[in-house]
């Protein structure tokens, strides 16, 4: 099933479920608007009977063909008919457009004449006040209780309620017929740039990963949905020609030390040599093997889905007394060129992270700036809070990046001409890695620089949870 029919499915249930309610109600408020006004009229005749009927001693005295009675003189369907029995039954006085009387007798307040018309009646019982006779010992023939009944026909009602309840449904029917043209019409002209792109879609290729879907230009989510494709598809470009440079750095970097290792064991197997040069030449072959064993592992550290990768087992440390740790390490095992990173903290600072790989990450930062650096002037490493973060601060004195250079400074094998003629057995997979591991650890590793005053790198760590710091403060 299409959008368009689904949309159409459930706007015009929607519709259905109104028109169906909107004219229940129309027809239920004119139904009981009209039959009210039925018992309106028929009690308030009711209350004029009542009122007419004097009540003296010895019973009720009713004078037939009161003048002053002009309730029920005239013939209609419009008309009130009305009758008056005494307690007997029989019949006291009547409405002159009364024709058959059996109509006001019948019991219930809905009833039916010889010719199967509806009728609504209303009665009231009335009893004497006075019901004893004026002259003691003499019986009254006055009724001491009258029934006051009255009734109107229902045909005026009934014929506008069956009309109505037949027009309701047949316009709810059309006005229904109609809005589901017109609703699928429209929902075919609002999807219409989606089937669009949709068909331009399918005739995008791999082959050409700088093709675009066309904008559109409607202004609502349809240009908001080609804008994150086309986001998308720049992704996607931009990570296919990362991929491309990656297997072609990867390759060349790969082939040298690989290179030099069969060109070391070719002219080793040349002749018979000495003890000492084979000795010279399994050295050499050991450093190229490590060299290899390097980059193959930054490779598969950097290859791997992030969620191939998983995630570290985080503890929480003291950030500060850490990195002390660590400079102190360089300096006893001779890492650093004198004069050695100097180090400024400021107290005291807590970090859910991998001592670990926090480790790898500065030992890259702290190689990195001991070949670029200047050896007269010492590398800086500063711990301290910003922005509700911890940061770790390396910095350097050396040349400095540009911006283009700024902007590369993270990319897998990327070595600037200073880099390689500082440290020519690099290899440019360090920064690499240590942002890659940073991420990890839900931090950020960033870089700032100006060329001629120094490289800053500076990684930021979030601060741990109240509930782990409390934790922690519990235990100690």
């Amino acid at each position: 099933m299409t959008i368009t029919d689904r949309l159409s499915a459930s706007f015009l249930g929607v519709i259905a479920l109104i028109l169906i309610g909107f004219s229940t109600a129309i027809y239920l408020v004119a139904s009981i608007t009209l039959n009210r006004s039925i018992d309106d009229r028929l009690q308030a005749a009711l209350g004029t009977l009542a009122d007419l009927a004097e009540d003296e001693p010895g019973g009720f005295d009713w004078e037939h063909g009161d003048r002053s009675l002009s309730l029920g003189r005239e013939a209609g369907h419009d008309q009130v008919r009305w009758i008056i029995l005494d307690e007997k039954g029989m019949e006291v006085d009547r409405s002159k457009n009364l024709g058959d009387s059996t109509i006001l007798n019948q019991p219930g307040s809905r009833r039916s004449d010889a010719r199967g018309e509806p009728w609504r009646v209303a009665q009231r019982l009335i009893r004497s006040n006075h019901p004893e006779s004026p002259i003691p010992g003499e019986d009254s023939t006055r009724p001491k209780r009258l029934v006051l009944a009255t009734g109107l026909p229902l045909e005026p009602i009934d014929r506008p309620l069956t009309g109505l309840a037949i027009t309701l449904p047949s316009l709810s029917i059309l006005i229904w017929g109609l809005t589901a043209l017109l609703g699928r019409r429209l929902c075919r002209t609002a999807l219409a740039p989606l089937n669009r792109m949709a068909a331009d879609a399918r005739h995008l290729g791999a082959n050409d990963p700088s093709q675009r879907l066309p904008m559109i230009e409607t202004g609502d989510e349809l240009s908001e949905l080609a804008l994150a494709f086309n986001g998308l598809l720049d992704r996607w470009q931009e990570a296919l020609q990362r991929q491309s440079s990656f297997a072609g750095d990867a390759s060349h970097q790969l082939r040298t030390p690989l290179t030099a290792l069969i060109g070391q064991v070719d002219v080793a197997l040349r002749r018979e040599r000495p003890p000492e040069e084979y000795r010279q030449t399994l050295a050499r072959v050991r450093d190229q093997s490590d060299r290899l064993r390097r980059i193959v592992e930054s490779l598969l550290y950097l290859a791997r889905a992030d969620a191939d990768a998983g995630l570290p087992t985080l503890e929480l440390f003291d950030l500060s007394a850490w990195a002390a740790e660590q400079v102190r390490r360089r300096l006893r095992e001779r890492l650093e060129a004198a004069p050695g990173p100097s180090l400024t903290v400021e107290g005291p600072i807590l970090v859910q992270a991998h001592s670990s790989l926090c480790t790898e990450i500065l030992e890259n930062l702290l190689d990195n700036a001991r070949d670029h650096g200047r050896g007269f002037r010492p590398v800086e490493v500063r711990v301290d809070r910003e922005n509700g973060h911890a940061r770790l601060i390396v910095e350097d004195h050396g040349r400095g990046l540009s911006s283009v250079e700024l902007s590369r400074v993270f990319d897998p094998f990327y070595r600037t001409s200073d880099a390689r003629r500082a440290s020519p057995g690099g290899i440019g997979l360090g920064l690499a890695v240590a942002r890659r591991i940073a991420v990890s650890l839900g931090g950020q590793l960033r870089a700032e620089s100006q060329p001629g005053v120094g490289s800053r790198f500076i990684l930021t760590l979030p601060f741990p949870s109240l509930e782990v710091t409390q934790f922690r403060k519990g235990r100690e």
